[in-house]
């Protein structure tokens, strides 16, 4: 596990201490600061991503996922966190706006690692055409009809990760799929 440094928080996303990654996600871990990140489209398509992960390996995803870092220059805002998140996973270096629809929390483990995290729902709209998915982060990725995305997500649940249906939770009150 890469040695980045993280932000635990408290249940509230209330800033603790610095965190290595590694603390954050082995054993119960430490709850700390993420965002999960949907792009939609102005044919009202979601970009979901088939995800590369150390513990939630080859299920769906929103389109990328990261955690809040600390840096020689400061703490990343979420929304830092959001365009470095889609720079790294899709090569998309132009700046997005984005909104935070809400918070969540949510914890699984498996085996030895575990997510623990409050996370930023944001949501961007991009209509610029192709997107290159980094082969490091995920293994496919699918524009799809955002209703259609409600629906898969919502009867199959078991091929997404536990963050995706946290976060849909906060897509529908926000009216995202109204």
């Amino acid at each position: 596990m890469d040695e980045q440094t993280i932000l635990a928080c408290d249940d509230s996303g209330n800033f603790l201490e610095y965190i290595p990654k590694s603390v954050g996600h082995t054993g119960q871990g430490r709850r700390h600061l993420a965002i999960t990140v949907l792009l939609y489209n102005k044919d009202g398509e979601v970009l979901l991503q088939r995800r590369k992960h150390k513990v939630f390996d080859n299920i769906w995803c929103f389109t990328g996922d990261t955690h809040l870092l600390h840096t020689k220059i400061g703490d990343e805002t979420f929304d830092h966190a959001t365009q470095r998140c889609l720079r790294v996973e899709y090569g998309i270096t132009e700046k997005i706006p984005f909104k935070n629809l809400g918070m969540f929390n949510y914890f699984e483990k498996i085996g030895s690692l575990c997510e623990n995290e409050h996370c930023a729902m944001m949501v961007g709209e991009y209509n610029n055409g192709e997107v290159n998915l980094n082969p490091s982060v995920g293994y496919e990725y699918q524009w799809v009809e955002k209703r259609q995305a409600l629906a898969d997500m919502e009867t199959n649940p078991q091929k997404y990760a536990p963050w995706v249906i946290e976060g849909l939770k906060v897509l529908k009150q926000s009216g995202f799929f109204n």
